[in-house]
Protein backbone atom coordinates (compact mmCIF):
# COMPACT_ATOMS: atom_id res chain seq x y z
CA UNK A 1 0.00 0.00 0.00
CA UNK A 2 2.87 2.57 1.01
CA UNK A 3 4.13 1.40 -2.42
CA UNK A 4 1.49 1.83 -4.18
CA UNK A 5 0.90 5.53 -2.69
CA UNK A 6 4.60 6.48 -2.97
CA UNK A 7 4.40 5.34 -6.67
CA UNK A 8 1.37 8.01 -7.03
CA UNK A 9 2.95 10.78 -5.80
CA UNK A 10 5.82 10.30 -7.98
CA UNK A 11 3.24 10.25 -10.66
CA UNK A 12 1.13 13.24 -9.97
CA UNK A 13 4.55 15.18 -9.55
CA UNK A 14 6.06 14.32 -12.63
CA UNK A 15 2.50 15.46 -13.84
CA UNK A 16 2.12 18.18 -12.37
CA UNK A 17 5.69 19.31 -13.43
CA UNK A 18 5.01 18.27 -17.03
CA UNK A 19 2.07 20.39 -16.81
CA UNK A 20 4.00 23.33 -16.03
CA UNK A 21 6.93 23.08 -18.48
CA UNK A 22 3.85 22.54 -21.11
CA UNK A 23 2.29 25.44 -19.72
CA UNK A 24 5.72 27.89 -19.62
CA UNK A 25 6.07 26.39 -23.37
CA UNK A 26 3.13 28.15 -24.63
CA UNK A 27 3.12 30.67 -22.89
CA UNK A 28 6.43 32.02 -23.13
CA UNK A 29 7.67 34.06 -23.23
CA UNK A 30 6.54 36.47 -20.76
CA UNK A 31 9.22 38.83 -20.20
CA UNK A 32 11.95 39.98 -21.97
CA UNK A 33 14.77 37.79 -24.00
CA UNK A 34 18.05 38.25 -23.25
CA UNK A 35 20.73 37.26 -26.50
CA UNK A 36 24.21 36.81 -25.12
CA UNK A 37 26.95 38.01 -27.40
CA UNK A 38 30.01 36.44 -26.26
CA UNK A 39 31.95 40.08 -27.84
CA UNK A 40 32.07 43.53 -28.03
CA UNK A 41 29.77 45.62 -30.37
CA UNK A 42 31.43 45.99 -34.13
CA UNK A 43 31.99 42.22 -35.07
CA UNK A 44 30.16 39.75 -36.85
CA UNK A 45 28.48 38.32 -33.77
CA UNK A 46 27.35 41.36 -32.73
CA UNK A 47 26.05 42.25 -36.25
CA UNK A 48 24.16 39.01 -36.52
CA UNK A 49 22.85 38.91 -33.00
CA UNK A 50 21.28 42.64 -33.65
CA UNK A 51 19.93 41.05 -36.95
CA UNK A 52 18.01 38.71 -35.44
CA UNK A 53 17.05 40.48 -32.34
CA UNK A 54 14.07 43.44 -33.48
CA UNK A 55 12.33 40.63 -35.91
CA UNK A 56 12.72 38.30 -33.09
CA UNK A 57 11.14 40.67 -30.72
CA UNK A 58 8.31 41.29 -32.83
CA UNK A 59 7.13 37.45 -33.50
CA UNK A 60 7.69 36.99 -29.71
CA UNK A 61 5.24 40.22 -28.54
CA UNK A 62 8.40 40.45 -26.09
CA UNK A 63 11.89 42.60 -26.05
CA UNK A 64 14.70 40.71 -27.10
CA UNK A 65 18.03 42.49 -25.19
CA UNK A 66 21.56 41.76 -27.38
CA UNK A 67 23.80 41.89 -24.06
CA UNK A 68 27.96 42.24 -25.30
CA UNK A 69 29.86 39.80 -23.02
CA UNK A 70 33.07 39.79 -24.44
CA UNK A 71 36.15 38.59 -23.05
CA UNK A 72 38.58 35.44 -23.70
CA UNK A 73 37.96 34.62 -27.20
CA UNK A 74 34.13 34.37 -26.09
CA UNK A 75 33.97 32.14 -23.21
CA UNK A 76 33.06 34.65 -20.58
CA UNK A 77 30.13 35.11 -22.36
CA UNK A 78 29.76 31.54 -23.54
CA UNK A 79 29.95 30.42 -20.10
CA UNK A 80 27.59 32.95 -18.49
CA UNK A 81 24.78 31.36 -21.29
CA UNK A 82 25.91 28.01 -20.25
CA UNK A 83 25.21 28.68 -16.84
CA UNK A 84 21.81 30.84 -16.79
CA UNK A 85 18.45 29.16 -16.33
CA UNK A 86 17.15 26.86 -18.91
CA UNK A 87 14.34 28.70 -19.32
CA UNK A 88 14.48 30.30 -22.66
CA UNK A 89 14.90 33.66 -21.20
CA UNK A 90 18.88 33.32 -21.96
CA UNK A 91 20.19 32.56 -25.14
CA UNK A 92 23.75 33.32 -27.08
CA UNK A 93 24.89 33.47 -30.28
CA UNK A 94 27.57 31.18 -30.91
CA UNK A 95 30.56 30.74 -33.72
CA UNK A 96 32.37 28.40 -34.92
CA UNK A 97 34.95 29.36 -32.38
CA UNK A 98 32.85 29.19 -29.23
CA UNK A 99 30.77 26.18 -29.82
CA UNK A 100 33.41 24.00 -32.22
CA UNK A 101 36.89 24.93 -31.58
CA UNK A 102 37.37 25.60 -28.51
CA UNK A 103 36.24 21.97 -27.36
CA UNK A 104 39.76 20.72 -28.05
CA UNK A 105 41.84 23.97 -28.14
CA UNK A 106 41.17 24.23 -24.18
CA UNK A 107 42.13 21.91 -21.89
CA UNK A 108 40.07 23.27 -19.23
CA UNK A 109 37.16 24.90 -20.69
CA UNK A 110 34.60 26.05 -18.44
CA UNK A 111 31.56 24.49 -20.58
CA UNK A 112 31.07 21.54 -22.48
CA UNK A 113 29.14 22.42 -26.21
CA UNK A 114 27.43 18.68 -26.62
CA UNK A 115 26.52 18.64 -22.81
CA UNK A 116 25.53 22.48 -21.57
CA UNK A 117 23.86 23.79 -24.62
CA UNK A 118 21.09 23.01 -26.72
CA UNK A 119 21.57 24.18 -30.58
CA UNK A 120 18.48 26.23 -31.64
CA UNK A 121 19.01 27.26 -35.14
CA UNK A 122 21.89 28.07 -37.30
CA UNK A 123 21.63 31.60 -38.50
CA UNK A 124 24.41 32.36 -41.15
CA UNK A 125 27.99 32.00 -42.11
CA UNK A 126 30.86 34.51 -43.95
CA UNK A 127 34.34 33.47 -45.13
CA UNK A 128 36.91 35.44 -43.46
CA UNK A 129 39.00 37.95 -45.17
CA UNK A 130 43.01 38.06 -45.43
CA UNK A 131 43.83 41.31 -45.35
CA UNK A 132 46.99 43.55 -44.35
CA UNK A 133 47.63 46.91 -43.72
CA UNK A 134 48.32 49.18 -47.30
CA UNK A 135 51.95 49.76 -45.76
CA UNK A 136 52.91 45.82 -45.87
CA UNK A 137 54.30 45.61 -49.19
CA UNK A 138 52.34 42.22 -50.22
CA UNK A 139 49.58 42.17 -53.16
CA UNK A 140 49.16 38.39 -52.94
CA UNK A 141 48.41 35.33 -50.47
CA UNK A 142 52.20 34.31 -51.93
CA UNK A 143 53.88 37.60 -51.62
CA UNK A 144 52.48 37.36 -48.20
CA UNK A 145 54.17 33.97 -47.91
CA UNK A 146 57.32 35.28 -49.18
CA UNK A 147 57.35 37.84 -46.97
CA UNK A 148 56.95 35.91 -43.75
CA UNK A 149 59.12 33.25 -44.52
CA UNK A 150 61.86 35.39 -44.94
CA UNK A 151 61.19 37.61 -41.93
CA UNK A 152 59.98 34.36 -39.66
CA UNK A 153 58.27 35.50 -36.32
CA UNK A 154 58.29 38.87 -37.20
CA UNK A 155 54.92 39.73 -38.72
CA UNK A 156 52.19 40.27 -36.50
CA UNK A 157 48.55 39.23 -37.12
CA UNK A 158 45.35 40.49 -35.11
CA UNK A 159 42.63 38.19 -34.14
CA UNK A 160 39.04 38.74 -32.18
CA UNK A 161 40.72 36.57 -29.12
CA UNK A 162 42.26 32.95 -28.89
CA UNK A 163 40.42 30.66 -30.75
CA UNK A 164 38.42 32.38 -32.64
CA UNK A 165 37.61 32.26 -36.05
CA UNK A 166 40.16 34.81 -36.96
CA UNK A 167 43.21 32.86 -34.84
CA UNK A 168 42.04 29.57 -36.56
CA UNK A 169 42.19 30.80 -40.02
CA UNK A 170 45.52 32.31 -39.22
CA UNK A 171 46.84 29.00 -37.15
CA UNK A 172 45.82 27.06 -40.23
CA UNK A 173 47.35 29.18 -42.90
CA UNK A 174 50.75 28.95 -40.78
CA UNK A 175 50.67 25.50 -40.62
CA UNK A 176 50.35 25.07 -43.75
CA UNK A 177 52.29 27.28 -45.95
CA UNK A 178 54.87 26.72 -43.30
CA UNK A 179 55.24 30.75 -41.96
CA UNK A 180 55.41 31.87 -38.58
CA UNK A 181 53.51 34.69 -37.74
CA UNK A 182 52.84 36.46 -34.46
CA UNK A 183 49.80 36.47 -32.74
CA UNK A 184 48.13 39.26 -30.98
CA UNK A 185 44.57 38.22 -29.57
CA UNK A 186 42.21 41.21 -28.44
CA UNK A 187 38.84 40.98 -26.59
CA UNK A 188 36.50 40.62 -29.96
CA UNK A 189 36.75 41.70 -33.88
CA UNK A 190 35.88 45.47 -33.18
CA UNK A 191 39.03 46.58 -31.33
CA UNK A 192 40.96 44.50 -33.26
CA UNK A 193 40.41 46.07 -36.49
CA UNK A 194 40.53 48.87 -34.87
CA UNK A 195 44.68 48.58 -34.49
CA UNK A 196 44.35 47.30 -38.17
CA UNK A 197 43.08 50.03 -39.77
CA UNK A 198 45.83 52.08 -37.89
CA UNK A 199 48.73 50.14 -39.29
CA UNK A 200 49.73 49.21 -35.65
CA UNK A 201 49.14 45.79 -36.29
CA UNK A 202 49.79 44.46 -40.35
CA UNK A 203 47.56 41.58 -41.01
CA UNK A 204 44.27 39.67 -40.03
CA UNK A 205 42.28 37.09 -40.92
CA UNK A 206 39.19 39.12 -39.96
CA UNK A 207 35.63 37.97 -40.54
CA UNK A 208 34.01 39.53 -43.90
CA UNK A 209 31.48 41.71 -41.60
CA UNK A 210 34.54 43.64 -39.92
CA UNK A 211 36.90 44.25 -42.83
CA UNK A 212 35.18 44.11 -45.70
CA UNK A 213 33.73 47.67 -45.44
CA UNK A 214 37.36 48.85 -44.86
CA UNK A 215 38.80 46.79 -48.34
CA UNK A 216 35.96 48.30 -50.38
CA UNK A 217 37.06 52.16 -48.93
CA UNK A 218 40.63 51.24 -49.48
CA UNK A 219 41.89 51.52 -45.97
CA UNK A 220 42.59 47.94 -45.87
CA UNK A 221 44.01 45.66 -49.17
CA UNK A 222 41.76 42.45 -48.94
CA UNK A 223 44.01 39.64 -50.55
CA UNK A 224 41.96 36.28 -50.51
CA UNK A 225 38.69 34.81 -48.86
CA UNK A 226 39.24 31.78 -46.48
CA UNK A 227 36.27 29.77 -47.74
CA UNK A 228 36.63 26.82 -50.22
CA UNK A 229 34.73 29.31 -52.90
CA UNK A 230 34.43 32.50 -53.73
CA UNK A 231 31.96 34.23 -51.90
CA UNK A 232 28.92 35.52 -53.93
CA UNK A 233 29.24 38.91 -51.84
CA UNK A 234 32.25 39.20 -52.37
CA UNK A 235 32.95 37.83 -56.43
CA UNK A 236 36.44 39.97 -56.64
CA UNK A 237 38.81 38.34 -54.12
CA UNK A 238 39.93 34.79 -54.81
CA UNK A 239 40.11 31.94 -51.68
CA UNK A 240 43.40 31.80 -50.24
CA UNK A 241 43.42 27.99 -52.01
CA UNK A 242 43.28 29.39 -55.95
CA UNK A 243 45.19 31.87 -54.46
CA UNK A 244 48.21 29.89 -53.80
CA UNK A 245 47.79 27.86 -50.67
CA UNK A 246 46.06 24.70 -51.92
CA UNK A 247 43.65 22.58 -49.63
CA UNK A 248 42.90 25.71 -47.03
CA UNK A 249 39.52 26.40 -46.20
CA UNK A 250 37.89 27.91 -43.11
CA UNK A 251 33.93 29.07 -42.88
CA UNK A 252 32.38 30.96 -39.86
CA UNK A 253 29.38 30.19 -38.70
CA UNK A 254 26.84 31.22 -36.09
CA UNK A 255 23.90 29.64 -34.25
CA UNK A 256 21.80 30.76 -31.66
CA UNK A 257 21.89 28.11 -28.85
CA UNK A 258 20.00 27.94 -25.22
CA UNK A 259 20.94 26.39 -22.03
CA UNK A 260 20.73 22.54 -21.95
CA UNK A 261 17.55 21.16 -20.48
CA UNK A 262 15.61 23.87 -21.83
CA UNK A 263 11.83 23.24 -23.02
CA UNK A 264 11.58 21.40 -26.23
CA UNK A 265 8.67 23.45 -26.96
CA UNK A 266 10.71 26.37 -26.18
CA UNK A 267 13.67 25.52 -28.33
CA UNK A 268 11.11 24.65 -31.13
CA UNK A 269 9.41 27.55 -31.04
CA UNK A 270 12.35 29.94 -31.39
CA UNK A 271 13.95 27.75 -33.76
CA UNK A 272 10.98 27.86 -36.35
CA UNK A 273 11.12 31.87 -35.66
CA UNK A 274 15.05 32.40 -36.40
CA UNK A 275 14.72 30.07 -39.63
CA UNK A 276 11.86 32.23 -40.55
CA UNK A 277 13.89 35.44 -40.02
CA UNK A 278 17.26 33.75 -41.53
CA UNK A 279 15.43 33.29 -44.72
CA UNK A 280 13.61 37.02 -45.09
CA UNK A 281 15.09 39.17 -47.87
CA UNK A 282 15.44 42.09 -44.90
CA UNK A 283 17.91 39.24 -43.13
CA UNK A 284 19.98 38.37 -46.61
CA UNK A 285 20.20 41.84 -47.23
CA UNK A 286 22.12 43.26 -44.32
CA UNK A 287 24.01 40.14 -44.29
CA UNK A 288 24.96 40.59 -47.65
CA UNK A 289 26.05 44.23 -46.98
CA UNK A 290 28.21 43.08 -44.65
CA UNK A 291 30.24 40.12 -46.83
CA UNK A 292 28.05 37.54 -45.15
CA UNK A 293 25.11 35.30 -46.12
CA UNK A 294 21.91 33.67 -44.35
CA UNK A 295 22.86 29.85 -43.66
CA UNK A 296 19.33 29.17 -41.42
CA UNK A 297 18.84 25.36 -40.30
CA UNK A 298 16.43 23.91 -37.91
CA UNK A 299 17.32 22.52 -34.32
CA UNK A 300 17.44 19.00 -35.47
CA UNK A 301 19.96 19.50 -38.77
CA UNK A 302 21.69 22.23 -36.89
CA UNK A 303 22.66 19.63 -33.60
CA UNK A 304 23.82 17.26 -35.72
CA UNK A 305 26.23 20.05 -37.63
CA UNK A 306 27.35 21.24 -34.40
CA UNK A 307 28.18 17.80 -33.49
CA UNK A 308 30.81 17.14 -36.59
CA UNK A 309 31.72 20.88 -36.36
CA UNK A 310 33.30 19.61 -32.81
CA UNK A 311 34.81 16.71 -34.28
CA UNK A 312 36.37 17.98 -37.20
CA UNK A 313 38.17 20.36 -35.78
CA UNK A 314 39.59 17.90 -32.63
CA UNK A 315 40.94 16.52 -35.71
CA UNK A 316 42.27 19.93 -37.22
CA UNK A 317 43.97 20.69 -33.56
CA UNK A 318 45.41 18.04 -33.42
CA UNK A 319 47.24 18.16 -36.76
CA UNK A 320 48.07 21.63 -36.34
CA UNK A 321 48.95 21.90 -32.33
CA UNK A 322 47.21 24.81 -32.43
CA UNK A 323 47.27 26.35 -28.85
CA UNK A 324 45.32 28.91 -27.18
CA UNK A 325 47.46 31.25 -26.01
Amino acid sequence: MMRARAFAVIAITAGVLIGGHARAAENYPVRPVRVIAAFPPGGFVDFTARVLAAPLATALGQQVVVDNRGGAGGIVGTELAARAAPDGYTLTVGSAGTHGVNQSLYRKLPYNVLRDFQPVARLADAPSILAVHPSLPVRSVKDLIALARSRPGEIMYASAGSGTSTHLAAALFQHLARVKLVHVPYKGGGPAIVDVLAGQVPVTFGTAASVSPHTKSGRLRGLAVTGSKRSAVLPDLPTIAEAGLPGYEMLNWLGLFAPAGTPRAVVEKLSAEAVRIMRSPEARDRLNAQGAEPSPLGTGEFAAFVKSEVEKWAKVVAATGMTAD
